[in-house]
C-alpha cells in the first residue's frame, strides 16, 4: 500500500522491501554527527595531557582521564532531559536542529580558545547539544515504521552503520591533521595541531546539519514535527491511558537491560580512555619507518563494524531458520559482554611484557595486541548495541518512547563516567590490575546476564509485538 505523507513530499512505499528514503536522509545525517563527536574524542585526552608548548593544555593523565569520563558521561545524560522536552514540548526535528547547531557552535569553541575555560564552554555546548540529538534521531527512525514493521531491525542495521561510517573517518583525519598537517618541530620542541582537528569536527557537523534541514521536508514529511504528546497517533484516550501489564514488564526489561549495559560500555570506552594512553607509551605503533598516529587505532573499532556488521547480520538470520531458532536479546547481550572480557584478556600478555609503568618501559609491544583487543570488543559490541536500539523503539510505550529512548542512553552517561574512573586507577595502580580486573568483572557480569535471560525473554512479550491482534 502506499499513504502520502503530505502535499509537497514523495510517496512514502510502504512495500515488505524497500526502505523509506528518510532513512537514509538521517544515515547521512548521524554520520556526519559521529563524525563530529568522534573526532573530537579521539583526540581528548591527547589534548589535555599535550604540554602547553606542545598545543595541548598540559594536565596530568589521571585528571584528564576523569575529565574525560565525566565529559563523556554528561553527554549520554542529557539525552533523558533532550527525550523528555522532545515529547511534550518539541518536535524531533526541531530538537535535532538545536542540538546540531550547538554541538558545532562547541566544536568551534574548543578551536577558538585554546584556554582552560574554552574547553569547559566547548565541552559544555557539546553536552547540551548532544542531550537534544542524539535520543531523537534515533526515535525519529523508528517513526518511520510502524510498531510491528519488519523492516525496523534491518533499518536500524543500516543506521548503526551510519554511526561507524562517521567514526571510521574521523578519527583517522583528527590524526592526519593534528600529528601531521599541522604538525612541526621547532628547536625539538613538537607543536601539533590540535585545535585544526576541532574545526574540522565542527566543519563535519554543520555539513549534516544543512543536509538534514535542506531535505527533511522533502524525505520526512511531517514525521517528527510535533511533540510525541501532539502525534496523531496519541488520541486522547490514548493519553489519559495508564500503561497495560505488559508495557510495564516490558519497560521493566528496558531498564534492567540497560543496566547491564554500564558494565558493557564502562570497559568499552577505555577505547578514548586508558587505551588511547596506553597506546601511546606502550604500543609499537611504526610501520616501515611511519609512526602511526595514536589518534587511527580508534578507527579499527568502526572499520571492524562495517566488515562484519554484514556478516554478523547474516549469521543471526540464518541461525533464525534453523530448528533452534534466533538468540533471544538478553542472550546476545550475554555474549557481547563475554567478549568484551576476552578482549581485555588480550592485554593482559601484553602488558606483562611492557611494564605498566609509563616512567619505566621495559618494552613497546606489537600493535597486533591492540588489533585483537578491538576485534574482540567490536564483535561484543556488535551483539548488544544495535539490537538495543532497536529493542526500545519496538518495546517502549508510545507515550513514553523519547523518554525510555533517553533512559537507554542513561545507562550509558553512567558507564562513560565509569570509565573515566577506571581509567584514571591506572596511573595509581597500573594498566596490569585494571585490564585484568575489567575482563574478569565483564566475564561474570555476562555469565550472570545469560542466567537470567530466560525469565527476562518471557516478560518482553515479543508475539504481542509481532501479532497484536492476538492481544
Amino acid at each position: 500500500m502506499e499513504r502520502t505523507i503530505n502535499q509537497n513530499s514523495e510517496v512514502y512505499r510502504d512495500d515488505k522491501m524497500k526502505h523509506p528514503k528518510g532513512l537514509y536522509l538521517l544515515f547521512i545525517t548521524e554520520m556526519w554527527e559521529r563524525y563530529s563527536y568522534y573526532g573530537m574524542r579521539s583526540i581528548l585526552v591527547l589534548y589535555l595531557t599535550a604540554e602547553l608548548i606542545s598545543g595541548g593544555l598540559g594536565v596530568d593523565n589521571a585528571s584528564a582521564l576523569r575529565l574525560y569520563g565525566t565529559y563523556t558521561g554528561l553527554v549520554y545524560f542529557t539525552p533523558l532531559i533532550g527525550g523528555y522536552l522532545t515529547d511534550r514540548f518539541i518536535g524531533l526535528r526541531t530538537a535535532i536542529t538545536i542540538g546540531g547547531i550547538t554541538m558545532a557552535l562547541g566544536d568551534f569553541t574548543l578551536f577558538a580558545v585554546q584556554e582552560v575555560w574554552g574547553l569547559y564552554l566547548g565541552l559544555l555546548l557539546l553536552i547540551i547539544g548532544n542531550g537534544f540529538f542524539k535520543p531523537n534521531i534515533s526515535t525519529l527512525v523508528g517513526e518511520l515504521y510502524d510498531k510491528n514493521d519488519p523492516r525496523k531491525d534491518s533499518a536500524f542495521t543500516i543506521f548503526y552503520m551510519g554511526i561507524n561510517l562517521g567514526a571510521l573517518i574521523s578519527p583517522l583525519v583528527a590524526g592526519f591533521i593534528y600529528a601531521n598537517l599541522f604538525y612541526s618541530n621547532t628547536g625539538g620542541v613538537e607543536q601539533f595541531g590540535f585545535k585544526y582537528a576541532f574545526l574540522a569536527s565542527s566543519i563535519g557537523m554543520i555539513i549534516g546539519q544543512l543536509t538534514f534541514n535542506l531535505l527533511s521536508k522533502k524525505y520526512l514529511g511531517t514525521i517528527g514535527e510535533k511533540p510525541a504528546v501532539q502525534n496523531s497517533i496519541l488520541d486522547d484516550e490514548n493519553k489519559a491511558k495508564p500503561l497495560s501489564r505488559n508495557d510495564k514488564h516490558r519497560t521493566a526489561v528496558i531498564l534492567i537491560l540497560a543496566c547491564f549495559t554500564i558494565f558493557f560500555w564502562a570497559g568499552f570506552e577505555q577505547a578514548g580512555a586508558s587505551f588511547t594512553l596506553y597506546t601511546r607509551d606502550f604500543i609499537d605503533r611504526t610501520i616501515f619507518g611511519y609512526e602511526v598516529p595514536v589518534s587511527f587505532f580508534q578507527s579499527l573499532n568502526p572499520l571492524f563494524i562495517l566488515i562484519l556488521a554484514p556478516v554478523v547480520s547474516l549469521f543471526w538470520l540464518r541461525l533464525s531458520k534453523t530448528k533452534r531458532g534466533d538468540l533471544a536479546i538478553p542472550t546476545k547481550m550475554a555474549l557481547g559482554l563475554l567478549l568484551l572480557g576476552i578482549g581485555f584478556l588480550v592485554l593482559v600478555p601484553a602488558v606483562l611484557y611492557t611494564g605498566s609503568d609509563e616512567g619505566n618501559i621495559v618494552a613497546r609491544a606489537s600493535m597486533l595486541f591492540m588489533v585483537v583487543t578491538y576485534l574482540c570488543h567490536t564483535l561484543g559490541e556488535l551483539a548488544l548495541s544495535p539490537i538495543g536500539l532497536s529493542l526500545v523503539s519496538k518495546m517502549a510505550p508510545v507515550k513514553i518512547a523519547s523518554l525510555l529512548m533517553g533512559v537507554w542512553f542513561l545507562s550509558n552517561a553512567g558507564a562513560n563516567y565509569l570509565a573515566g574512573y577506571i581509567a584514571s586507577l591506572t596511573q595509581e595502580f597500573g594498566y596490569l590490575e585494571i585490564f585484568l580486573y575489567l575482563g574478569i568483572a565483564a566475564i561474570l557480569v555476562g555469565l550472570i546476564l545469560l542466567a537470567i535471560s530466560k525469565p527476562l525473554q518471557k516478560l518482553m512479550h515479543i508475539d504481542e509485538i509481532e501479532n497484536p491482534t492476538r492481544s
